[in-house]
């Protein structure tokens, strides 16, 4: 049963084509730049031994429809795939659906319109993926098509957390309200924690920590989201590599009136050039430990502000939730920093939240726990794998609707 996931930008289209009979990675693949003359695909195929070969292509893909065409020739040049019909399914990650959409959902022309009105929402993203649903839907008709949504997961959320103290007219005419992100991360990690813990997703309250370039905390009750820290759009809450998470709302009127900025200067400037760039000047964490290391101030104090903001928005959470069995991190940062993780946890013992150093430095590709004996909360750190998810939300999808699911 293959399923092939796919992930569109304005110039780049990611992929992965999985085996869900034993939810085996076929091949993968990263084609970018996209309209440009430095066009390149790598692509990564699974060969008889079962480890993956890398292929590289580089040449112009002058747009998507070009690039799906390249990547279809690459899967049936490595032998993963004869064609489109081998295809169980297609399952586009989307990135905001709004309201309307609280759960995958198979693609018709209704979605593509309802997913285009959404666009003002995510302006960078909506557009995008459309790109990609739109080309494979040319490419493969054939073939059930799947969306599955950032912001569905956080659909659960009740309206005194995803209500904004705006006047009524502004959420009844234009939805302004918290959404959420990387929720098919923060659902996936979830379910995967429960199966270490042993009990039902849904007898369980977690916090789990997505910690990338972009960042993002969940609170969870009973399998539930029921808060996180992305709002309307990614840019509310933690701080992150270049966004600068929650400000006061003022510095924008500031800045218009006393440093001349224009909407669009600002706006720039808070997801583009904040965070841990604006803090420190870079943004990736491994050079920032780096200069941490070299003792360089700056780096420093970025790492201090990044991880009191992480500690804040748990001990909120925590509050919120009332009691927890889990404080989960993952995301590149999330699963790779140990001194990210120490950080974000430093002072909470008296919460029963407690790491065991010790364990926290054991780098592992797969998932730990590393709470303390005296912990009464749970610490993990599990890889998230999105890709993994959609490929499996696509698949019941397309059995709910055949039957085949009942």
């Amino acid at each position: 049963m293959k399923v092939l996931v796919i992930n569109s930008g304005s110039s780049s289209i990611k992929y992965q084509l999985f085996d869900m009979t034993d939810r085996t990675v076929l091949a993968s693949g990263l084609l970018e730049q996209i309209g440009e003359p430095s066009s390149c695909l790598t692509h990564h195929t699974r060969d008889a031994n079962s480890e993956m070969r890398k292929i590289t292509k580089a040449d112009l893909v002058a747009n998507h429809q070009a690039g799906f065409q390249l990547i279809g020739t690459v899967l049936t040049e490595s032998g993963v795939l004869e064609n489109t019909n081998e295809l169980f399914g297609i399952g586009h990650r989307v990135v905001h659906g709004g309201e309307a959409f609280r759960e995958p959902t198979l693609i018709n022309e209704k979605v593509i319109d309802t997913i285009r009105r959404l666009s003002p929402l995510a302006p960078l993203h909506n557009p995008a993926n459309l790109v990609g649903i739109e080309v494979a839907l040319k490419q493969a008709p054939d073939v059930p098509q799947v969306a599955v949504f950032d912001t569905a997961f956080h659909q659960s959320i009740p309206v005194h957390a995803f209500r904004y103290a705006l006047p009524e007219e502004l959420y009844q005419r234009h939805r302004i309200r918290r959404y959420g992100f990387h929720g098919t991360s923060h659902y996936y990690v979830a379910k995967q924690a429960a199966e270490i813990i042993g009990h039902p997703i849904d007898s369980l309250n977690l916090i789990t920590v997505h910690l990338g370039n972009g960042a993002s905390i969940t609170a969870i009750e009973n399998g539930k989201s029921i808060d996180t820290s992305m709002g309307m759009t990614p840019l509310e809450g933690l701080i992150m590599g270049t966004r600068s998470g929650d400000i006061d709302p003022a510095i924008i009127f500031f800045l218009g009136r006393h440093n001349g900025n224009k909407i669009e200067e600002v706006e720039s400037l808070l997801n583009k050039e904040s965070g841990l760039r604006g803090i420190c000047g870079l943004n990736d964490m491994r050079e920032i430990m780096h200069l941490v290391e070299a003792g360089d101030d700056q780096a420093k104090l970025a790492i201090d502000m990044y991880c009191y903001r992480i500690k804040k928005y748990i001990g909120a959470y925590y509050a919120v939730l009332g009691q927890l069995d889990a404080l989960v991190y993952t995301g590149g940062i999330g699963e790779h920093s140990a001194a990210i993780r120490s950080g974000g946890c430093q002072g909470l013992a008296n919460l029963g939240i407690e790491l065991d150093e010790r364990k926290n430095t054991v780098q592992s590709e797969i998932p730990a726990a590393i709470q303390s004996e005296n912990s009464r909360v749970k610490i993990l750190v599990i890889p998230t794998n999105e890709e993994l998810e959609i490929a499996e939300q696509t698949i019941k999808r397309i059995q709910l609707l055949s039957g085949d699911g009942m």
